[in-house]
């Protein structure tokens, strides 16, 4: 039987594989798959590792799974009862170890969601209250925003950005609303001095729940918004 001392590889490998889980990198799940294509197209191999790369591999793989936290337990306390000891595993041993850490590691990445629009077809004019409907869409992952109603619907419950700006005559009122509660606002008084057209720019993060809403409004008798890339309204899920 072949042996393959891969202690150094896997612990560069799971360095790497870690700081890419932070980032959520897309290039996780491609390291993951050549390490499985290892494993698995060398079936009659043994592969070697050190207490130190096995910890590593441990500490990925916190399944929230009770039989699989029971297994893991039970190598855990294998590996650091054992610190000098060098653990052989056969591919088959390997393979449920690695099928452990990914079902305990990718459950618990947030989903990726962001949105960015923009007023496409027409200047907005709105009333009191009335929300603004930006019908250009430049991003809309996760499909939490609807062109039809101007609302966007948290996908996940987290911490989101929202950014709005928009190129309006004085006087303007517009508001970041989130359920029925305003959270951010921009205003362009007419006692303003200055030129009549101004771009207007307002930066929210604010906690909120799965299905919560989040919009913009005009707060004034007479509202108008701009055509175009001049006006927009944007969001993210930051963590």
């Amino acid at each position: 039987m072949k042996i393959v001392l891969v202690s150094l590889f896997l612990s560069s490998f799971l360095f790497l594989y870690f700081v890419d889980i932070v980032e959520g990198d897309r290039q996780v799940d491609e390291r993951l798959k050549a390490l499985k294509s290892l494993i698995y197209n060398n079936a009659d191999t043994t592969v070697k590792l050190d207490s130190k790369a096995l910890k590593q591999l441990i500490q990925l793989s916190t399944t929230g799974d009770k039989q699989g936290d029971d297994r893991l337990k039970a190598l855990t306390s294998l590996i650091y009862n054992n610190a000098e000891a060098t653990v052989k595993l056969d591919s088959t041993a390997l393979i449920k170890l690695i099928q452990l850490s990914t079902k305990g590691t990718f459950p618990n990445r947030k989903q990726r969601v962001s949105f960015s629009v923009y007023v496409k077809s027409k200047g907005l004019t709105l009333r009191d209250g009335q929300t603004a409907i930006y019908d250009g869409i430049l991003t809309n992952d996760g499909n939490g925003y609807d062109d039809k109603t101007g609302v966007f619907t948290c996908p996940v419950a987290g911490t989101y950005m929202f950014v709005v700006d928009c190129l309006s005559p004085k006087p303007t009122w517009i508001h970041i609303v989130l359920n029925k509660k305003v959270v951010g606002s921009v205003h362009i008084s007419t006692d303003n001095q200055g030129v009549s057209w101004q771009q207007l720019s307002r930066t929210v993060i604010v906690k909120a729940r799965k299905g919560d809403h989040v919009k913009v409004a005009n707060g004034g008798k007479h509202g108008v918004i701009h055509i175009g890339h001049y006006s927009g309204f944007s969001g993210t899920l930051l963590y």
